[in-house]
C-alpha cells in the first residue's frame, strides 16, 4: 500500500512585512482537509500561525527543523507520494527563490527565509519517487522585490520533482474576495475534486491553465497562468488520484512503463509499473508480471561481470522480455509517401523543430489536398471513407515520430477505443474523448485558437486543426485509420 504524506503551510500575517494576505491560511486549511478526507493521506504536517502546537507555527526554525530531521534518511519508497504545499509570500534575490516564513526578514532574505532549492533537495531525500511541490507564492505585486518562479522551475526539472506554480514568472497570484480564497488554490481543489476529476498531472495541468485565467477574468483580475513542470515526460502521466483514473490514464502509464523497460531503464520501469498496480488497486496482472520480470532482470544484471561469460550470456538471452505494448510503432525514418504525389517535406521540417501550430495547420492543408477538397475546406463522409491510406500513414508517422509517440491519428484512435469507442457513434464517448485529449474543458468544446501548442499538451491533442471531421464523423475517421492499418 502506497504511503501518502504531505507538508502544508499557509501564512497570512508576517512579523516584518506590512503586506498581510487574506486567504493564504484558509487555502492551506482547505488543502489539508482535502488531502486527509478525500485523497486518503495518512500524515499531513500543517503549519499555521493559529496552530496550538508550537512546533507547527510557520517560523523559519520550525520548518527548517522538520526538513532537517524528517528528511535525514529515506522513509518512503517507489510508489509513495510526498506533497509540499505553500501559500504565502515568496521572494527572489540574486537569482534564488525563497519562501517567506512568518519571521522572514525582507532586508536579509538569504539568512531569514527558506531557499526553494534547499526544500527540493531535502524532499528528494525522502525516498518517494513522486514528489509534488505546489507553490502559491507570487504575491508581491511588484512593490518591492522580484517574484519567484524561474529558479524553482529549473531546479524541479533537474531533480525530477513535479512543480506546480500558481502563475508564470513575472505574473501575480491573486486572492479573490468573492471566493474567499486565492484563485489558484480554488482552481486546484476543483481540478483535484469531483468537478475536474483530474487523476493525472497532465490532466490537472490542462484544467489549471484554463480555469485559473477564467476565474480571474470573471473577477476582474489580470491574467494569471499556472506553470507546471513535469520532466521526464513520464512524470506527467503519473496518477495523483487513483479513484478518478480512467482506463486511458492507466493505458498511457502502461505504455510509458513498457517503453522505459524496453530501453533497459529498469528502476524507472519498476516505479511506473508500481504506479499502474496502485491505480488498479492491485488487480492488474500485467503490472504484477512486469514487476516480477524486472526483478529477475535486475538480479541477473547484478550478477554479470564486466565481460560476460557464455553461460551468463545464455542466461541473459533466456530472461523474460516485456511483451510489446499496445501502442503506436514509431518508424526510425518515416517515409514521405503519397498516393496523390504530395510533398510532405514542410510538414516533416515543422514537426522536427517542434513548431506544433504551424505543423497542425500544414496537416489540415495537406489532408484537404489529399482528399481533393481544398476549395470546399471540409471533408464529407465519402471523402473520409476513401481518404488515401498511404497519405494517412505518412501524416500519422510524422506526428508520432517527432512527438516521441505523444501525438498522431493512431494515438488518438487508441485513446478513443480505450474509452469504448467503436464504429457506432456515441456522443458520450466522443465528449469523453474530447476531455481526454484536451479539446474539451469544463464540459465545453474549445475553439481552435484556445488550444495550447506545446510539447506537454495532453497525449493525442494533435493533430487538432482537423476537428472539422469531428463529432458524428469522428468515429468514421477512426474507422478509416483502422482500415488503413495506421
Amino acid at each position: 500500500m502506497a504511503k501518502n504524506w504531505a507538508v502544508v503551510i499557509g501564512i497570512n500575517e508576517y512579523d516584518h512585512l506590512q503586506r498581510p494576505l487574506k486567504y493564504a491560511k484558509r487555502d492551506a486549511e482547505l488543502i489539508r482537509d482535502f488531502l486527509c478526507n478525500e485523497a486518503g493521506f495518512e500524515k499531513v504536517y500543517h503549519f499555521s500561525e493559529d496552530s496550538s502546537d508550537k512546533q507547527l507555527l510557520p517560523t523559519r526554525s520550525n520548518v527548517m527543523r522538520l526538513l532537517h530531521l524528517m528528511f535525514e534518511r529515506p522513509f518512503m519508497s517507489a510508489g509513495d507520494n510526498f506533497w509540499f504545499f505553500f501559500s504565502g509570500h515568496g521572494v527572489r534575490q540574486n537569482g534564488c527563490d525563497y519562501l517567506m516564513p512568518t519571521d522572514g526578514f525582507p532586508e536579509d532574505i538569504a539568512n531569514s527565509n527558506i531557499s526553494v532549492n534547499f526544500i527540493i533537495q531535502r524532499l528528494r531525500r525522502c525516498g518517494a519517487d513522486n514528489i509534488i511541490l505546489i507553490l502559491d507564492a507570487c504575491r508581491d505585486e511588484g512593490k518591492s522585490v522580484e517574484g519567484i518562479g524561474r529558479q524553482t522551475a529549473e531546479q524541479a526539472r533537474q531533480m525530477g520533482v513535479i512543480s506546480i506554480a500558481s502563475c508564470s514568472p513575472n505574473q501575480i497570484s491573486y486572492e479573490i474576495e468573492d471566493l474567499q480564497q486565492g484563485v489558484f488554490t480554488c482552481a486546484l481543489l476543483e481540478g483535484l475534486g469531483t468537478q475536474g476529476k483530474c487523476a493525472t498531472v497532465e490532466r490537472l495541468n490542462q484544467y489549471l491553465i484554463h480555469r485559473v485565467p477564467e476565474l480571474n477574468r470573471q473577477c476582474g483580475k489580470p491574467k494569471q497562468t499556472p506553470l507546471t513542470i513535469a520532466e521526464p515526460i513520464e512524470k506527467s502521466h503519473l496518477i495523483l488520484l487513483p479513484k478518478y483514473a480512467t482506463i486511458a490514464d492507466i493505458a498511457m502509464l502502461k505504455n510509458d512503463a513498457y517503453r522505459v523497460e524496453v530501453n533497459n531503464n529498469l528502476e524507472l520501469a519498476k516505479q511506473l509499473w508500481i504506479r499502474v498496480l496502485a491505480a488498479s488497486y492491485g488487480h492488474d496482472m500485467e503490472a504484477v508480471e512486469a514487476i516480477e520480470r524486472i526483478a529477475i532482470s535486475q538480479k541477473q544484471q547484478g550478477s554479470l561481470p564486466d565481460q560476460p561469460s557464455s553461460e551468463n550470456r545464455a542466461k541473459t538471452e533466456k530472461s523474460p522480455q516485456p511483451a510489446p505494448p499496445n501502442s503506436t510503432f514509431i518508424e526510425p525514418d518515416a517515409p514521405l509517401k503519397s498516393e496523390r504525389g504530395l510533398d510532405y517535406t514542410k510538414l516533416r521540417d515543422l514537426l522536427a523543430t517542434g513548431e506544433w501550430q504551424e505543423a497542425d495547420e500544414e496537416t489540415a492543408k495537406k489532408m484537404l489536398e489529399a482528399a481533393e477538397r481544398t476549395k470546399d475546406r471540409w471533408l464529407r463522409s465519402e471523402d473520409i471513407n476513401r481518404f488515401p491510406c498511404e497519405d494517412l500513414r505518412t501524416i500519422d508517422q510524422l506526428w508520432v515520430k517527432y512527438s516521441n509517440g505523444r501525438f498522431g491519428f493512431s494515438v488518438q484512435k487508441r485513446i478513443y477505443e480505450s474509452l469504448g469507442g467503436s464504429r457506432e457513434y456515441d456522443q458520450k464517448i466522443w465528449d469523453a474523448f474530447g476531455d481526454r485529449v484536451g479539446w474539451r474543458v469544463n464540459n465545453i468544446w474549445l475553439y481552435y485558437n484556445e488550444h495550447k501548442f506545446y510539447t506537454h499538451a495532453l497525449g493525442g491533442h494533435f493533430p487538432a486543426r482537423g476537428r472539422w471531421w469531428g463529432g458524428r464523423r469522428g468515429w468514421l475517421f477512426f474507422s478509416r485509420v483502422e482500415t488503413c492499418r495506421v
